[in-house]
């Protein structure tokens, strides 16, 4: 097997919140990236974390009881890429992060729907296994376990052709609603990866 890159990617998940959809992003990517991934989220106006994704993130094995909400200022750079995860916060996103690489990954809040404590229990489950689908092609595209130094020559030929590697999204994470930096209202600039910015 190749051997990996010594250091891991850096990935900034931001909601308005910071109470569930980023919490539970933050917790899957740092689970399932198994050090390939080094995640941390924010909110623009955070709120407390959310009890129902500490409870679906326990039926996952993962434990969030111990996150806390931050501003985003609270956490520092660089990353190899921020990914915003609700419309709010794609628009609110201060100008200290839009430097970096970012992905809007449209996902709806699942504090909000009809009926009882039941019925947003299952919705926080049903957005935990989305963005799990997500974070797990992420982690192929970006760190893959094996065929580094194949991604490595991929990069280089994106690169040469003028293209991010991380723009270059699997079909699994464009139907599951990601979008590039392009596709973001108001957010200038391009893809630029910093992966020596450590």
């Amino acid at each position: 097997m190749p051997p990996m890159s010594r250091n891991p990617f850096k990935v900034f998940f931001i909601c308005t919140g910071n109470s569930a959809r980023s919490q539970m992003a933050e917790g899957l990517a740092n689970h399932i990236g198994a050090g390939r991934i080094e995640a941390h989220s924010a909110g623009t106006m955070p709120v407390g974390v959310n009890s129902h994704a500490v409870a679906v993130m326990k039926e996952r094995g993962i434990d969030i009881s111990r996150h806390n909400s931050k501003r985003i200022d609270e956490v520092p750079g660089p990353f190899d890429l921020v990914i915003t995860l609700c419309d709010s916060a794609a628009m609110l996103c201060p100008v200290s992060v839009r430097d970096y690489p970012m992905e809007h990954w449209s996902t709806p809040d699942p504090t909000f729907v009809p009926g009882g404590p039941d019925a947003v229990h299952q919705s926080f489950r049903q957005v935990r296994d989305r963005l799990e689908a997500q974070i797990t092609a992420l982690i192929e595209r970006v760190r893959p376990e094996s065929g580094v130094e194949g991604r490595s020559a991929a990069a280089g030929e994106s690169a040469a052709a003028g293209r991010s590697p991380v723009a270059e999204q699997s079909p699994a994470a464009g139907a599951a609603g990601a979008v590039t930096h392009g596709g973001l209202p108001k957010l200038g600039g391009g893809f630029r990866r910093k992966l020596g910015r450590r």
